[in-house]
């Protein structure tokens, strides 16, 4: 009797799993007869996807209603519903959201990290592209055989791909910097400089703007130097001394030009050179006294007031409609080095598209987004559509209309744009050229920065490391302790909370934290990343 109804009950389940497996065999087989391989619109019948999505507090509240959005749903037949969790926050709404049992369809401008697209990607959670980009995806299939250093950085340590990037051009260099250093051409015509092009230049034009009343308000509130935290000062500058030379993918480590071989710079004894400079410029007040927790707008709210000297920022005519500035080269430094520092790798955003195990449609997704990364796509989606958001010129350019570049209403670039599109404040998938990116990196003040980059250097930027498990655990714990101490210690040095008379016992609790296994690790890391 026991063993009768032990047999039903395995009957039973076995029901229930060939039912569940007919099932979704059949719902398969409905999504692929829906699909068009190629062409528009991608699916015969309409679907709606669920994106999990960054957004920057200056872009669009409902993307939804974006002119680039509304069409590209009539073109494809998806409808996606845009999820917005500003990025303030984005980081513990995701990591929530990757852990739980209800998980959109898509992670779009979600800033995954590497290690999670890899423990996620491991455990199903998001799923293998693999197959789908060789089987859907021409246009990124062909990227990654254009670009094998992107191919290395999206290749996680398991030999995988599990996302689409927010990927830069790597000739593409304004929009690289991103950031550059700045300096008000105006004020230095009137104290009769140049150009700076040493460390020493830019140190005494700072001294200039402290000590006369350039904007002639009759205070001196005059600010020689600005940014959005002491970092944006640091990494703008340390290249004057030769650190930084494989790009802002690599804070801690950069390439040795004497040995060729990975060094850990951040310890270095030419390294407290930096320190010890930007420490000089905090307590002679050259440098805006709030720079360590300040954010980028209320740079931009100085910058609009008339107070700046110099300042990292993105271009001074898109933040704040101002021409007075020049953007510089890198400086040279007391040694002779001259290195430009403060470059992005061209794989900014590794994890900026993922799809999840939920998706029902992952061709159509992949389809969806691939268009995306041609050459007409990426064109519309950063510039919208010809007639509305932009023109072209007599020599094919497109440009945008006169009411995003010169709006009646006095809105800036960017903000004039949130009603066209949805890029405004990064971390999208994509892949951004020049001559159809339209940003405040494509104005020509900052193609003038480019161009004199160009003539200075031939850069090697390296894309970040992939870690394996084992790897990134000692990375998120003690390497993690190790990195944060190094960062706190150095704003104290240059905030003066702490002597450089400190720096030998400094330096010796660096290596105690675990500097040679996080060398190690970083070695590994790093030939894997060559050998891919």
């Amino acid at each position: 009797m026991h063993l009768r109804k032990g047999l039903i009950v395995l009957l039973a389940f076995i029901m229930v799993i060939l039912s569940a497996c007919g099932g979704q065999q059949k719902s398969q087989a409905s999504n692929e007869k829906n699909l068009n391989k190629t062409g528009f619109p991608i699916v015969k019948k309409p679907i709606k996807l669920n994106f999990f999505t960054g957004k920057a507090p200056d872009n669009s509240n409902k993307f939804e209603d974006t002119l680039v959005w509304k069409t590209y749903a009539k073109k494809t037949n998806i409808n996606v519903k845009f999820n917005l969790i500003p990025f303030e926050g984005l980081d513990e709404k995701r990591n929530l959201t990757l852990a739980s049992n209800n998980l959109p369809d898509v992670f779009y401008s979600a800033r995954i990290p590497a290690e999670d697209l890899l423990k996620y990607g491991k455990q199903g959670t998001i799923i293998k592209l693999d197959d789908l980009i060789n089987k859907y995806a021409p246009n990124i299939k062909k990227l990654l055989s254009k670009y094998p250093d992107l191919k290395k950085g999206l290749t996680m340590a398991d030999g995988h791909i599990y996302s689409l990037p927010s990927f830069y051009d790597p000739n593409f260099l304004s929009m690289l910097v991103g950031k550059p250093l700045w300096v008000n051409q105006v004020w230095l015509k009137k104290l009769g400089m140049k150009e700076p092009q040493t460390i020493d230049d830019y140190y005494k034009y700072l001294v200039a703007v402290k000590k006369t009343d350039l904007n002639g308000n009759g205070k001196h509130d005059e600010i020689p130097y600005s940014s959005a935290g002491i970092n944006e000062a640091i990494d703008q500058l340390k290249g004057a001394w030769g650190f930084g030379n494989r790009g802002l993918g690599h804070k801690f480590v950069d390439e040795d030009p004497q040995t060729g071989k990975l060094r850990f710079f951040r310890i270095d004894s030419k390294y407290k050179e930096v320190l010890q400079f930007l420490n000089k410029l905090y307590k002679e007040r050259l440098m805006d006294q709030n720079i360590f927790t300040q954010l980028d707008p209320a740079v931009i709210a100085k910058g609009a007031d008339g107070l700046l000297g110099s300042a990292t920022i993105p271009n001074p005519m898109a933040q704040f409609n101002s021409k007075d500035y020049v953007g510089l080269s890198a400086l040279k430094g007391p040694h002779g080095d001259q290195v430009y520092s403060h470059i992005k790798t061209p794989l900014v955003w590794p994890g900026a598209f993922a799809v999840t195990s939920a998706n029902k449609h992952p061709e159509a997704t992949i389809r969806w987004i691939d268009y995306l990364f041609s050459d007409e796509g990426a064109q519309f989606y950063f510039m919208g559509v010809k007639g509305k958001s932009y023109e072209e010129s007599s020599d094919g350019q497109a440009h945008y209309t006169s009411d995003i570049t010169n709006n009646s209403h006095g809105l800036s670039q960017d903000q004039a744009l949130t009603k066209y599109v949805t890029w405004i404040g990064g971390s999208y998938p994509g892949y951004v050229q020049e001559k159809y990116f339209k940003g405040s990196e494509s104005l020509p003040n900052s193609i003038a920065v480019q161009n004199k980059i160009k003539k200075q250097y031939n850069y090697k930027i390296w894309n970040a490391f992939n870690y394996t498990e084992e790897e990134t655990q000692f990375r998120q714990t003690q390497g993690l302790d190790l990195e944060n101490y190094i960062n706190e210690m150095e704003a104290k040095f240059i905030a003066g909370s702490a002597s450089f008379d400190q720096w030998d016992a400094y330096v010796k609790k660096v290596k105690q934290m675990g500097l040679s296994q996080y060398m190690k690790i970083e070695n590994a890391a790093y030939k894997r990343y060559m050998k891919q």
